[in-house]
């Protein structure tokens, strides 16, 4: 009799921790929706103006109850009022980006004044995390030429919106879940950290999102569009030039097609009505042109980080200035843009100005 008691209560307790272990994995697996799904396309979800100790612990609840990750832009001071909170969006899976130390508009500030502004606000973020931002946004997305030079300074990229919530202009949960309707493969969206109806349209823009195939991704510092996470929450995703090659990998011994400078054009996005391309040019450090025809009806509705122009299906692109990493006398940066018809990538020539 007491054999048959000992084996009863092992089995409930054996019983027990299998069920806490299913729910805890359970849980992991429902917190990451993008891993358990199949994408279609990423968008950028992005909230400004944090952290903030009455509402941070709350959004980061509401993000990673409905399993989606997010872009939060914060104001240096701030980070450095509330480290902790700035930590914990770290560890809630959330990016971390520069929105200036007192949320100004910094086209009124003179150079040295925005640089004041971003360098002040790049510290404050790694004291407290420990991660350097490579995006910034302008408050109020209020830029100029001065001010994006000072950004590629500091080696960050601008990030505006495609879509705004308008939670700042006092819109509702079921307009701001309306506002989010709009999103498509690799846009980003504008909202804040501090507003209750905000909170509360996350669940429903998880749920719309998934409906449509869209995952919440980060933000690509060499696009300034929504991509695909990686594993290295907050952390930049790009690999800056270096002078060493892999010890298996043997160095050039040919010139790249067009002399000294190469490109390669890659799709990677493809929503049906459009398309997102990268192109990676390699090249000397005093600037290239590049050139290809479309093999069809193709076309560029915007484009980033280049100058580009079209006549009839030829193309022409040139860079506008680069002040990346140097390898070896060489130069390397991306640049991106929308095309229309069918997604394509054509064979580039490229040749340095």
């Amino acid at each position: 009799m007491h054999g048959n008691r000992r084996r009863r209560s092992a089995i409930a307790v054996f019983t027990a921790v299998i069920a806490t272990l299913g729910a805890a994995l359970a849980f992991t697996f429902s917190s990451s929706p993008s891993h358990a799904q199949n994408c279609n396309g990423y968008v950028g979800l992005t909230f400004d103006d944090g952290p903030n100790p009455s509402t941070t612990a709350s959004l980061l609840n509401a993000l990673q109850s409905s399993g989606l990750r997010a872009t939060v832009f914060n104001t240096g001071q701030n980070v450095a009022s509330n480290p902790g909170l700035a930590q914990s969006q770290l560890d809630a899976g959330m990016w971390i980006a520069n929105h200036s130390w007192s949320h100004p508009d910094m086209t009124q500030l003179s150079r040295q004044e925005m640089a004041q502004e971003i360098a002040d606000t790049q510290q404050a973020i790694e004291q407290a995390t420990g991660v350097t931002p490579d995006l910034f946004r302008p408050p109020y997305g209020s830029t100029n030429a001065t001010l994006r030079d000072v950004e590629s300074q500091y080696g960050l990229t601008e990030v505006l919106w495609d879509v705004d919530s308008e939670d700042w202009n006092g819109a509702s949960t079921q307009q701001i879940v309306q506002a989010a309707r709009q999103l498509q493969a690799g846009d980003v969206i504008l909202m804040h950290d501090n507003y209750q109806s905000t909170i509360d349209a996350i669940p429903q823009i998880a749920s719309d999102l998934q409906s449509r195939g869209l995952c919440s991704g980060r933000i690509s510092p060499a696009t300034g569009r929504a991509v695909a996470p990686d594993d290295d929450p907050g952390q930049p995703t790009t690999q800056a030039p270096t002078d060493t090659q892999s010890p298996t990998e043997p160095p050039p011994t040919t010139e790249p097609p067009g002399g000294d400078c190469s490109a390669v054009i890659e799709v990677v996005n493809d929503w049906g009505s459009g398309w997102q391309a990268n192109v990676s040019v390699t090249g000397p450090t005093d600037g290239w042109t590049l050139s290809w025809n479309w093999p069809g009806s193709q076309g560029i509705s915007s484009s980033w980080n280049a100058q580009i122009s079209e006549s009839g299906s030829s193309v022409t692109a040139s860079d506008v200035g680069w002040n990346g990493g140097i390898a070896s006398g060489q130069t390397q940066q991306v640049f991106g843009f929308i095309g229309s018809g069918p997604a394509t990538e054509p064979t580039v020539t490229c040749n340095s100005n």
